[in-house]
């Protein structure tokens, strides 16, 4: 491989990560809108997602629209929302640490992923009102962490690059891997619709890929030389 086909790689690897943090993004944040469920169900999207291990049952593809946004905004009140038991989508809850703070809204993880994603040079937006170190966010974080990479890839900037790699890999190590396949986890064994199931299940896979693609990522960006015309 030349080292064009090199930094292609590299800016379609970064696109295609940032794309599944997004919309795994979207499916946790708050309950299935018309415009995501139709683009769920999109040939395109539903191919994609079958290469990714997913499978939709006959009623999830069938199912009147009304009807399924309904059960699937149900589904997600109980299992995230409450008011009864459920699965708080925090990673301050879920994030075993020494000396017990964890288990708890606002504990020390909460405040870390704010410095991290502060220090990173990105805001939250002004509307938003949520937890720091909710799934949605932390997934979101790393959705803009990767496009950025791709960005500079595309610009040749490679030094960027790498560093942005370095920075999705720390926050995947000391953040999203610590929790997310517990959460995950127990979405899996409380879901009573499929879609949720499957969401659970790719993302579970997503990051245990990410665990071992990460590194390859790195060392083979610092091998991607600065081409010049």
């Amino acid at each position: 491989m030349n080292k064009s086909q090199k930094q292609n790689t590299m800016i379609e690897t970064a696109g295609q990560r940032s794309d599944i943090y997004g919309f795994l993004s979207l499916i946790f944040r708050t309950e299935v809108t018309e415009t995501l469920l139709r683009d769920i169900k999109e040939r395109s999207l539903l191919s994609t997602l079958s290469d990714l291990g997913v499978n939709f049952d006959e009623d999830f593809l069938s199912k009147p629209e009304d009807a399924l946004i309904e059960d699937l905004a149900v589904e997600y009140a109980r299992l995230f929302l409450g008011p009864d038991k459920h699965i708080s989508p925090h990673e301050s809850v879920h994030h075993e640490r020494d000396g017990g703070d964890w288990g708890v809204l606002w504990g020390k993880s909460t405040v870390e992923v704010k410095q991290f994603i502060e220090t990173a040079g990105l805001k939250y937006k002004e509307k938003y009102s949520g937890m720091p170190d909710h799934i949605s966010v932390e997934l979101e974080f790393m959705q803009e962490a990767a496009r950025y990479e791709s960005k500079a890839w595309k610009e040749k900037k490679n030094e960027e690059a790498v560093y942005c790699l370095k920075m999705e890999k720390k926050f995947i190590e000391e953040h999203l891997l610590k929790w997310v396949p517990v959460f995950c986890d127990k979405v899996i064994s409380d879901a009573e619709l499929p879609f949720y199931r499957e969401m659970a299940e790719l993302t579970k896979s997503f990051m245990e890929f990410e665990k071992k693609e990460i590194n390859k990522c790195i060392s083979e960006g610092k091998k991607v030389k600065v081409t010049t015309c």
